[in-house]
């Protein structure tokens, strides 16, 4: 059923083709952060534009390519073979775009989405804060009041991405009072960067992550001013919003983190097979057989569920079960899988001669990105017992 579709091959094998020549003979450098980099990314998304490989899932009326959900999921898979491929093929911005399409007014649309999309600038999305819980956002302390025609915005927020190519950030953040149910008590509204009052405290070195896609921003809102025009969508939406950019997302992250698995799994059967011991490769080793096998058996068990959540989706499904059993299930399965591979390597896999130390460390933080694996274990968990309890039973063939 999940076979890569033929009308999506040529452009899925192109793309293939262009993250293993281009981008992945560059990743040392991409993945360094030392400074000066930027040319070398510039001439990189020069190329992938010139090759038509620019924000395929990007709506196509703001200069995207528009490909389908479950069309882009099978090319992101191959994105997420190396982490620099989706700043240089335009794809790091598809789920701010996403809401930003369907939400914002049609003046941002065309002076933020247009040219978001062809790459001059990101838009952050700021909703993490220091002092609250992330996995309970009903609980953020960023607020923001109307003083005549402007929003003021006060509070902190931090682990914010993109920040350093972004021109504005998104703020999800408290717009009514407690006499307005839980949930219709924020709204998101467009600041720009350079607006009085973002302070940028700190880049958070995340687990020694370095690279074009590395930053992790700590900011603070002192008494921002922006017009009352740049809520997005209408006040108490902020909820609503953040779930359409979210859900989407996480298919999106467990797809590259698939791509991920499918590279180390490519190094660690290379290995097995090159590296002798005793005479005799690897490969031959019973231990080491069992890590392929399991290896093999994990990838595409969670390969299979990812593309089916992303069909329900296609097909108009929120399907919160499935998204929040593959966003735990991905991450978990790709650490396994990258630990294999470092293991068969030996000290060499601990070391900067492999990716694979780059992969260990940028995965663990894949168990936090859009809610930790304790929330939604117990999400999962409890909308199946739920239905049960209400005499029901979950139909894995259908729901």
């Amino acid at each position: 059923m999940f076979q890569v579709p033929e009308h999506i091959r040529p452009v899925r094998d192109k793309v293939r083709r262009f993250v293993d020549a281009e981008i992945i003979p560059h990743e040392a450098e991409l993945d360094s952060g030392e400074p000066g980099i930027r040319p070398l990314v510039e001439d990189l998304m020069a190329k992938a534009k010139a090759e038509g490989l620019w924000a395929l899932g990007h709506p196509t009326a703001f200069g995207g390519q528009g490909l389908p959900f479950l069309d882009y999921a099978y090319v992101n898979e191959v994105i997420g073979r190396t982490h620099a491929a989706q700043l240089i093929l335009g794809t790091e911005t598809l789920q701010t775009a996403i809401m930003l399409d369907r939400h914002a007014a049609p003046e941002w649309r065309e002076n933020v989405l247009r040219p978001m999309v062809a790459g001059e600038f990101s838009v952050s999305f700021a909703a993490t804060e220091p002092d609250v819980a992330g996995s309970d956002p009903t609980g953020m302390q960023t607020s923001a009041r109307l003083d005549g025609d402007e929003w003021v915005i006060n509070g902190r927020k931090w682990f914010i991405s993109l920040l350093a190519y972004a021109k504005y950030v998104v703020v999800w953040c408290r717009t009514e009072g407690d006499d307005v149910p839980v949930h219709k008590r924020f709204s998101q509204i467009i600041v720009p960067r350079d607006a009085p009052g973002l302070k940028v405290r700190r880049d958070m070195d995340i687990l020694g992550l370095g690279g074009v896609l590395s930053g992790h921003y700590d900011i603070e809102f002192d008494n921002v001013r922006v017009p009352a025009g740049n809520i997005l969508g209408e006040r108490g939406e902020g909820f609503a919003m953040a779930q359409n950019r979210l859900g989407p997302g996480r298919i999106f992250h467990c797809m590259r983190w698939l791509g991920m698995a499918q590279r180390a799994f490519d190094i660690m059967v290379e290995r097995v097979n090159s590296r002798m011991l005793h005479g005799k490769p690897l490969a031959a080793k019973g231990m080491v057989q069992k890590q392929v096998f399991d290896s093999y058996a994990e990838i595409q068990q969670a390969r299979l569920m990812v593309l089916d959540a992303a069909a329900k989706i296609d097909a108009g499904s929120q399907a919160r079960v499935e998204i929040s059993a593959i966003k735990v299930v991905c991450p978990n399965m790709a650490h396994r899988v990258v630990d294999r591979a470092i293991q068969v390597h030996g000290a060499m896999g601990l070391s900067q001669d492999t990716p694979l130390q780059r992969m260990y460390r940028g995965i663990r933080v894949g168990r936090f990105v859009d809610g930790p694996d304790e929330v939604h274990i117990e999400r999962t968990a409890r909308r199946i017992t739920d239905l049960y309890a209400r005499g029901e039973t979950w139909d894995f063939g259908i729901r």
